[in-house]
This record gives C-alpha cells, structure tokens and sequence, in this order.
C-alpha cells in the first residue's frame, strides 16, 4: 500500500488529538481567545496542534507543516496562564513535554506550502466544539499539488448504525474507509448513488457568515433538493457526502465578502476523502481546487462538493443564480 507509513501516523495522531479535544470538553468548560481575525482558539486548538506536529516533527522531519495555529498568542507574557494549561493537557498523553516544547511544536505548523507539506486544522469548526456540535481533526498530505493521504477525526459525528466519534481516512487511488475513533475496525464508504430527488439532502454551514445560504438553497432546489438543509460544523460535512449521507455541501462565497478566499487546511482532507468514496469536488466554476500555491486557494471561488453524479447539474444551477464574479 503507498504511503502506508504516513496513513497510520495521521490515523494515530488525529486519534490522540481527539481524545485531547474531548478531554477537555467534557472536563473542562472551554473558552475561546479572539485571533487577529475574530476568530476563536481554545486550548484545545493548540493542543492538538502541539501533538499532531509532535508526531509529525518525529516522522517525517523534512514535511513542512502548514497549520492554521501559530504560538505567538501564546509567547505573550499575559498569556502565561494559558500555555500552562495547554502544556497540562498535552502532558496527559506526553509527560515529558515542556511549555517550550509545547510552543516549538505548535510552530512547527507554520511551514509553507512546497512540493511536500502536510496541511493541518487541529480543530475544525471551533465554534461547534465550544457549543457542544460537529467539529473535526482535519489532516492531509499533499505532493505536487495533489492530496495522497487525508485524515479526518470527528469525535461527535455519528450516522446511523454507528457508535459516536468516528474517523475517515483515504489514500489516493486506495478508496476511502469509515472507522470508530474507539478502534481501527475499518469499512468501505462510498457516496450515495441513489437517484431519487425526493431523498437527497445537503449539508452546509452553521455560521450564515461562512457561506451564501440563499444562493447554496436556491442551486440546491434547482437541482431537485427539497428537503431543508442539514447545517453542520467542520469537515463533518465532507464526510456525511463522502458517506452517502448527503449527495451535496455548498460553500459558496457569501455577499459580504466575496473576496474571500477558503484556506487549505478547512478543505484538503474533506477533498480526497469525498473523491476517494466516489465523489467530486471543484470550485464554483468546475475548476478543481489547487493546494500547490498558497495557504490559501486564491484562484478558486466557492466550493461544491458532491457524489460526483450531479455534479454537472449542480455546476449548470450555480451558473444560473451565480452572483457576478469578484
């Protein structure tokens, strides 16, 4: 199997990250530090980025990082307090781990995007995980521009016939797997095929701000969707497409900031796990997303995410209500 070695420390090192991000949600009531941009970070942020990039640092010493928390904030003297508890918490599942290793190691996430990096959003969907809903460890590796491996941890989603907190892996060209963060019992997943208007759902955000909600439910009644939305949290919506759940997630840009560029680490794992189960993913235009630039996906607008199969349809309904490109 290719990159067999790189799949079992994602799996393994977003499995522990889940068990850190649980432990203090359910042991601690979290709060939130507002970043430069508004928004939140908890000490789970930076914990789970500590022990990811840990791993990382360990295996593959040479993989640039790119993550989405840096330990300024927490370099600060006023925030003392802070790293204490976040080196506290990372000491459960490393002892020996010290506040500037716990700083050296959230930094070793602030690599830039190369010929090899892994991308990494240590809690996708903060919001959702101080309110108690969808969140998710958000791993992938990416070569030349395309995602060979990504990762997904999401402690509190559960489909039917299954336990709470599950983890979705892919390799590319090895199919995408579904497995309990409670053991690596693995099963295929695939999207749905079924063609039926009547049952299909989609999924997007919780936050109106993160998407335009009266355009994403207009393309989606054109294509056939009457059924209301399912509005989730994280990459957790990749997953309820990649898992036939939903044959539909749209993020499209929302009117107040239409310059608005999405970030590598909220998508690239989501992307190859809906591609590997049988899906599609492009930008709002049918361009496919490029992770090879930049932390950010300056050259596409909006995402659409799909089961692959009305995809086409999707992209021809998007055209018709499509707001001008900025």
């Amino acid at each position: 199997m290719a990159y067999e070695a790189e799949r079992q420390l994602a799996i393994e090192a977003a499995t522990l990250a889940a068990q850190l991000c649980e432990t203090i949600r359910q042991e601690i009531v979290p709060t939130a530090l507002e970043k430069d941009d508004r928004s939140p970070v908890t000490i789970a942020d930076f914990g789970a980025q500590a022990i990811i990039c840990r791993a990382l640092a360990a295996a593959f010493p040479h993989d640039p990082v790119v993550g989405e928390e840096d330990a300024a904030e927490l370099r600060q003297s006023e925030r003392v307090d802070v790293l204490q508890q976040v080196t506290v918490q990372v000491q459960r599942w490393v002892p020996e781990a010290t506040p500037a290793d716990v700083l050296d190691w959230i930094d070793h996430g602030n690599g830039a995007v190369g010929q090899r990096y892994w991308t990494l959003d240590p809690i996708d969907g903060t919001k959702g995980f101080l309110r108690g809903d969808q969140y998710a460890i958000a791993l992938a590796l990416i070569e030349d521009g395309d995602i060979k491996v990504g990762v997904l941890a999401c402690p509190a989603l559960q489909f039917e016939n299954t336990e709470a907190g599950l983890l979705l892996v892919a390799v590319r060209g090895e199919g995408a797997q579904l497995m309990p963060l409670s053991s690596q019992t693995a099963q295929p997943i695939q999207v749905t095929t079924a063609t039926g208007t009547g049952q299909f759902r989609f999924v997007e955000s919780v936050e109106a701000g993160h998407g335009n909600q009266a355009q994403q439910s207009a393309v989606a009644q054109a294509v056939g969707i009457t059924q209301p939305s399912v509005r989730m949290d994280s990459q957790a919506k990749y997953a309820a497409v990649a898992a036939g759940q939903a044959v539909l997630y749209l993020r499209l840009p929302s009117p107040k900031t239409p310059h608005y560029r999405e970030k590598i680490w909220d998508h690239a794992a989501g992307v190859i796990i809906v591609e590997e189960a049988g899906g599609q993913v492009t930008d709002m235009h049918g361009q496919p997303l490029d992770f090879s630039k930049d932390a950010r996906l300056n050259d596409n607008q909006g995402v659409v995410v799909s089961n692959g199969a009305i995809h086409q349809t999707v992209l021809a309904a998007l055209a018709q209500t499509a707001a001008p490109t900025i």
